[in-house]
């Protein structure tokens, strides 16, 4: 049995993957059962916005396994895979296929949303900054659009399980621990002022999404006067 080991997930990677998978159950359920969950629907379609963000971030500054340039799908590197010459670790090109069209996916509901209302009591926090009609047309691509989302995570889960039970690697366990079984170098890089500009960057852009920014909406005018007789 090889028991050597190295490390490939990176802590921040690992914390963004969890939170996102909570914050999207969370969104999910929220979207679904409506109500006065609309209200921390909103709230955590901004949590996803700095999420995303931070992992854009991260994806350009953060370890070996976790940029961007690691792993993108390029035509050369899916033929590879295809011919069964891909052996480098992390995702593969098809797994990063998967994981850019689920960043895409999620990235656009996540700002869509931002504009949407739900044609109740709800607006999203930019919803002033669009207008009505545009609202209308982003909420109901927001609802179109999460059709897409929900296939694409489950063949996110169908791969996952395909992974663990016939090709005998468990991706969940390396995604908890950040350590994969087999030769391959330590991933490198990502080190502290790295993950402090991650930071700073998605905390903006959380502001930036809750629209706290805005100016407030002025007072409605008084009521008028009704005459006594």
């Amino acid at each position: 049995m090889n028991s050597k080991h190295f490390r490939l997930w990176d802590l921040p990677t690992r914390l963004f993957h969890w939170l996102l998978v909570l914050a999207i159950i969370a969104a999910i359920v929220s979207g679904q059962l409506g109500g006065n969950l609309i209200v921390w629907h909103g709230r955590i379609g901004i949590f996803i916005v700095g999420l995303v963000v931070f992992r854009l971030i991260w994806g350009l500054l953060g370890s070996t396994y976790a940029r961007f340039a690691h792993f993108f799908p390029s035509p050369a590197r899916i033929k590879a895979y295809l011919r069964g010459e891909w052996h480098q670790p992390g995702h593969n090109p098809l797994g990063a296929l998967s994981v850019f069209a689920l960043l895409g996916l999620i990235t656009f509901q996540a700002v869509s949303g931002l504009f949407a209302n739900d044609d109740i009591a709800f607006n999203g926090p930019l919803y002033d900054l669009v207008g009505r009609d545009l609202s209308n047309r982003l909420s109901g691509l927001h609802h179109l659009v999460s059709n897409g989302l929900y296939v694409l995570i489950a063949l996110h889960l169908a791969a996952i399980a395909f992974y663990g039970h016939i090709k005998k690697k468990n991706l969940v366990k390396a995604m908890i621990s950040g350590r994969h079984e087999g030769e391959g170098e330590d991933a490198r890089g990502g080190g502290l002022v790295a993950l402090v500009v991650a930071l700073l960057v998605a905390a903006a852009a959380i502001y930036g999404a809750s629209g706290a920014w805005l100016p407030e909406p002025p007072p409605p005018p008084p009521a008028a006067e009704t005459p006594s007789w």
